[in-house]
């Protein structure tokens, strides 16, 4: 006799026998999908892809040492610190009750000649460390590069001083003290300190010139190189090489 197989059971065998034959055209149909959404996905956000993330980081780089060089033809000249109001350097903090005491005893001109010889050992200093600046930048990763790309106008001279102003300073501390003495900032301070310790019951005051001028000197570079960066970035005047054109101008 011969056996029949209920109906139920055919349209059983029938629907798995239909799923098997499309299970890999709907796999490949489902991974074509997924690549095409992460396509459009990275189009619309207007991200670079792998490739270009190490030419953003060059470009990131390059503005870094144009600006850099900018920056030191403008303050490694004379008064480029001192006539300067947003990066002059003053006398420390410290020196509030030595500069109260000689000024009672009509010394304030050797005050004057010591800030002024503080902010000439910035200028002379500056040019010096442009190699430093330039190694420095050399060394930044691109671990933040699409941070920093879309960042604010400044963001990488920050992620920069950030990263490594406490490298950089050490290297810098050096030139710095050179530079104290060749200005003569040294010898004034001595004259400074000499007046003010010939006064009676005067508090002692101590100030490490080297560390205080090298941190002025830093934020005066960093100040203005922020400013370079964002130029670099919003005109396209500014964008004075192929590689920042090429990747400045497509923001």
């Amino acid at each position: 006799m011969r056996h029949v197989t209920p109906p139920s059971r055919k349209r059983s065998l029938l629907i798995i026998l239909v799923l098997l034959w499309l299970a890999p055209v709907a796999c490949t149909a489902q991974t074509d999908w997924l690549k095409t959404g992460r396509d459009l996905l990275g189009a619309t956000a207007g991200g670079p892809g792998t490739n270009d993330t190490g030419q953003i980081g060059a470009g990131l780089k390059e503005a870094l040492r144009v600006g850099s060089d900018t920056v030191v033809g403008q303050l490694g000249r004379t008064d480029g610190f001192n006539a300067d109001p947003a990066i002059h350097i003053p006398l420390p903090k410290n020196f509030q009750k030595v500069q109260s005491t000689l000024k009672t005893l009509g010394m304030s001109s050797l005050l004057d000649d010591l800030e002024l010889r503080l902010n000439r050992a910035a200028e002379q200093a500056t040019p010096r460390a442009k190699e430093l600046f330039w190694s420095a930048i050399e060394q930044m990763t691109l671990d933040d590069v699409m941070k920093i790309y879309n960042g604010p106008p400044d963001a990488a001279t920050r992620y920069f001083q950030g990263k490594m102003s406490k490298p950089l300073g050490e290297s810098m501390r050096p030139i710095v003290s050179d530079a104290l003495q060749q200005a003569g900032a040294v010898q004034a301070y001595d004259r400074v300190m000499g007046q003010y310790r010939s006064v009676p019951f005067v508090p002692d005051v101590k100030a490490d010139l080297v560390s205080y001028v090298t941190d002025q000197g830093m934020n005066g570079i960093f100040h203005y190189l922020a400013q370079e960066e964002a130029a670099i970035r919003q005109n396209p005047v500014k964008r004075t090489t192929e590689l920042l054109r090429t990747v400045f101008g497509a923001k």
